[in-house]
């Protein structure tokens, strides 16, 4: 019995089982579907070892775990992987057509309507705020947010961003067969246009100065993306862009993953507020993604047969990248198999990451305490 009492068998609660089963199901659709592997498997093993009654989690001063989790509760981590995200994005579709841009911007409704509908239910500002981000479906995002505005619902947050981000194959579907008809869902887009080395280089410095200017309380994420950007066009620091893009973004999203995982141990995690939480994540994701879609349908009204839009690549206006315009690409491919939008709809998703770290600059400048 002695030995027992040292065991985590001993301490087990429901929750704790609860909670490594949730763990335990993150990896099987990562492993058997193929649901956003790189963030699905740490998080799921986090989950798993957050929840071993008698650990020494991510809340215990002075733990190993305390001290990896540095990185999420002081938001460390997600500037790390935008830098990342930044030297792996090419732009170019964007630069090509910048009024696509204006669907990365649609998107963000789901923020802002999730934000006062957090409210209604009770959430402080504060916290609204954070959860309202869910809608952008931007893990690193969500987590830089909340870890300023309500640290005490990072784990929630977070599982409940790269959730929906790992099933935007199964949410986006069905609403873009909704909201567009079958007609426009063929409609064909002319080829981008070849953009210079030269816009390549400008883009990351003009885009930089602009957006910080108006959000400057997003400078540590769009600073770090249009850095990373720079490194990979400027064709002079490829190995930083190459280090950039693989081993650092690798690591970090080891070390976020797990941290993140850990993070929803049963007694912190298993709570009213957790299923609001991820309530309001799903209404925030449906709602961004019926934005993109509707205001793609909207755009076509003002421009010429020949310059129309597929409405499709609207749904790519949350910043899942490059989930959401895989899923264009596949839906497109059911109607036309010639019919090719993944570089068309590409623009409107890198335009979802900047718009969802702009929104996010914004809460943060109006909301913090």
């Amino acid at each position: 019995m002695t030995f027992l009492s040292k065991t985590g068998f001993a301490y087990v609660t429901i929750g704790n089982v609860i909670m490594i089963l949730v763990g335990l199901f993150f990896i099987f659709l990562a492993i058997r579907y193929d649901y956003e592997p790189l963030l699905l498997v740490p998080i799921g093993i986090g989950v798993v070892i957050g929840n071993i009654p008698g650990g020494a989690g991510v809340y215990a001063d002075g733990s190993v775990m305390n001290f990896l989790y540095f990185g999420v509760k002081y938001g460390v981590y997600p500037p790390l992987i935008f830098l990342g995200i930044g030297a792996m994005t090419d732009f170019s579709t964007l630069i090509a057509n910048p009024k696509l841009m204006l669907l990365g911007a649609a998107a963000q409704i789901g923020v802002f309507g999730t934000f006062i509908g957090a409210i209604a239910l009770g959430f402080t500002l504060q916290q609204a705020g954070a959860i309202g981000i869910i809608g952008g479906a931007d893990g690193p995002t969500s987590i830089f947010l909340s870890s300023k505005l309500a640290p005490d619902m990072v784990g929630a947050i977070a599982i409940a961003a790269y959730s929906y981000m790992a099933l935007v194959p199964v949410i986006q579907p069905p609403i873009m067969r909704l909201l567009v008809p079958m007609k426009e869902r063929k409609i064909r887009m002319k080829p981008p246009r070849v953009v210079a080395p030269r816009e390549k280089i400008l883009f990351p410095i003009v885009a930089l100065l602009l957006t910080t200017f108006i959000s400057p309380s997003s400078l540590p994420l769009l600073g770090m993306l249009f850095f990373g950007n720079l490194l990979k066009e400027s064709g002079v620091t490829e190995r930083l862009a190459e280090t950039a893009r693989t081993k650092m973004i690798d690591i970090v999203t080891i070390l976020l993953g797990v941290t993140v995982g850990a993070s929803t141990q049963a007694d912190v995690f298993l709570t009213t507020s957790s299923i609001k939480i991820f309530a309001l994540g799903a209404f925030s994701f449906c709602v961004a993604t019926a934005g993109g879609l509707l205001f793609a349908r909207f755009m076509n009204l003002f421009l010429k047969e020949g310059n129309k839009l597929n409405p499709l690549i609207g749904a790519a206006g949350v910043s899942a990248v490059p989930d959401s315009a895989r899923v264009v690409q596949h839906e497109g491919l059911k109607y036309d198999p010639s019919n090719h939008l993944l570089m068309h709809a590409m623009a409107p998703n890198v335009a979802g990451v900047i718009g969802s770290a702009v929104a996010a600059g914004i809460m943060l400048s109006f909301l913090v305490n």
